[in-house]
């Protein structure tokens, strides 16, 4: 169970915010106005009021709950989709495997460039969502950590937005080593560990109407590389792609606007950073959306 508490989401941005005046990001102006707004949070009894127990769902019953709607509106697939795109077009593969393939959206580009696609997912939901978008695929219900999958057989592993979900990364990279050929290669797509500290983890209603998110996992690059380079795979590419921030809406003297009302939770915690917007640009500017990497294995 978590508990989120929007003050304490705020005074986080705060902070954030204060730490990069005090390398020099910002100045006095900057930094009294942050004060000003964190003394003035502290002060706000409905923040504190609002807070919610938040209960951790597993991927597959989370995924049952989402996978109508997974497919859209998200912001993560317009980061991914071209970056990824990109680096299978430079691979000569005939097979690939789509590994927690959701409902078939790498599966779909990967067969549209003509290979031929196995996708494998631990979610019944999103797999039926799958078979229909790629009629032509092979999917299978399977989990990360034991793919049903031979040994050797593809040339390319394409896993996007899912090893958040997996708490250690070193056996997942083992079996992408196992089923892939000697010089094939590794593709995977993530939420960057910056944003999953700032709590984009997805949010899902359970039956019963209470708030739960997916279980997600920070990892690091520095986990990434060890636990591809134990596998036996080594790096050919890395892009932490960054998206601009939303232009927000501007006040006569040209400040941005700030929100009034805290938002629905399922739109917590991005709906909460428009309570302080000037902090939250701060706290965010330069942080990546993802962390993408190619990555190929050795021979034997």
């Amino acid at each position: 169970m978590m508990y989120e508490n929007p003050l304490a989401y705020l005074a986080g941005l705060e902070g954030l915010a204060l730490l990069r005046s005090f390398t020099g990001e910002h100045g006095r102006d900057f930094v009294e106005a942050r004060l000003a707004e964190l003394r003035k949070l502290l002060d706000d009894e409905a923040l504190a009021a609002a807070a919610v127990e938040v209960a951790r769902v597993g991927t597959v019953d989370g995924y049952r709950i989402w996978s109508p709607t997974y497919d859209g509106p998200n912001a993560a697939f317009d980061i991914d989709e071209p970056l990824i795109g990109e680096m299978v077009d430079g691979i000569r593969a005939e097979t690939a495997l789509d590994a927690a393939c959701g409902t078939g959206r790498m599966a779909a580009l990967l067969a549209g460039r003509g290979h031929r696609v196995l996708g494998v997912d631990s979610s019944p939901d999103m797999l039926a969502r799958a078979r229909q978008r790629v009629p032509g695929g092979e999917f299978r219900l399977g989990e990360l950590t034991r793919l049903p999958v031979a040994d050797d057989a593809v040339d390319l592993v394409v896993c996007s937005l899912a090893l958040t979900h997996v708490p250690d990364l070193r056996p997942v990279m083992a079996e992408f080593a196992r089923v892939l050929r000697p010089g094939g290669h590794l593709l995977t797509s993530d939420v960057h560990p910056e944003r999953v500290a700032l709590g984009a983890v997805p949010p899902v209603r359970l039956p019963d109407g209470r708030p739960g998110r997916l279980e997600s996992h920070r990892h690091s690059a520095g986990d990434y590389l060890r636990a591809a380079l134990g596998a036996g795979f080594e790096v050919r590419r890395c892009e932490e792609p960054v998206i601009p921030a939303p232009e927000r809406p501007e006040t006569e003297d040209g400040q941005p606007a700030p929100a009034r009302e805290l938002g629905p939770w399922e739109l917590w915690p991005w709906c909460l950073a428009d309570l302080v917007p000037e902090a939250a640009q701060a706290a965010r500017a330069g942080m990546p959306a993802e962390i993408i990497w190619q990555f190929r294995l050795t021979g034997p």
